[in-house]
């Protein structure tokens, strides 16, 4: 059975994106095999791995209709154990499947859909939106697990309070399997007093959801680099664009932290 993990905040630009494919893409330069889903109608996660529109036909949309089989629209990346659920636009249309009262199960959509491969991968990482709308409870209804990104800067633990009681209500009712896997702050730089004190905080309220590398007490952050920023533009996760980089560095320990 697959290790299900989805990357959730309805925060925009906290990196969530970026995280979950530079996540995904470190576990399977581990050599893990990893399906990276995306659910987000923005489909960043889809482009950052070099996929256009012109691509491919079919996208989770189709998939979450009904009309596809997840196996049947899953795409090759340039990296050998890492494969693509990918997204286009057309996924805010999905939310009318949720207002079809012939819909009896509508949280679970994700979740029936992943039956189809999840013997065929030791991890699924889902993208969601920046928001805690239908998609994003799908993926953490179908989830094992949620990382959730917190960006090193003012309002960083803003609107975190609903998504973590969203989290409670989802385990109390429909996905009791469903844990906070850890905290990672991003966008942390060590010459800013403002990082580090969303740092202090999250270390205070959060010292046993923050991630480490094994034997090391400092917690794994993402620093604010221009190597992770530029990759999406080539169509690259980091750790292939720029692999000595901080930020690729920085997701290996992450990948890692997850493997041990």
């Amino acid at each position: 059975m697959s290790e299900i993990i989805c990357i959730a905040n309805q925060k925009g630009g906290v990196g969530k994106t970026t995280t979950a494919v530079n996540l995904a893409a470190s576990l399977a330069d581990s050599g893990k095999k990893v399906l990276l889903i995306d659910a987000d109608p923005q489909s960043n996660a889809t482009t950052s791995l070099g996929f256009s529109r012109n691509d491919y036909e079919f996208n989770i949309y189709h998939v979450l209709s009904g009309s596809k089989k997840l196996s049947e629209i899953v795409l090759k990346s340039d990296i050998e154990k890492l494969h693509l659920a990918p997204s286009n636009i057309g996924l805010v249309g999905i939310e009318k499947e949720f207002h079809n009262p012939k819909n009896k199960h509508k949280e679970l959509m994700l979740k029936n859909t992943l039956k189809d491969v999840e013997d065929s991968y030791d991890f699924i990482v889902i993208d969601s939106p920046p928001a805690l709308g239908p998609i994003t409870i799908n993926a953490l209804s179908a989830a094992n697990s949620v990382i959730i990104p917190i960006q090193c800067e003012f309002f960083a633990l803003e609107g975190l309070a609903q998504l973590l009681n969203t989290v409670s209500l989802l385990k109390k009712t429909i996905n009791p399997k469903l844990s906070i896997k850890g905290f990672l702050p991003t966008m942390y730089s060590a010459q800013n007093n403002l990082s580090k004190q969303v740092l202090a905080d999250l270390d205070r309220h959060f010292k046993d959801k923050l991630f480490h590398v094994k034997g090391e007490e400092e917690c794994i952050v993402i620093p604010r680099n221009v190597k992770i920023a530029e990759s999406p533009s080539f169509g690259q996760p980091v750790i292939n664009y720029a692999a000595t980089s901080k930020g690729s560095v920085a997701y290996k320990n992450l990948a890692n932290a997850l493997l041990v």
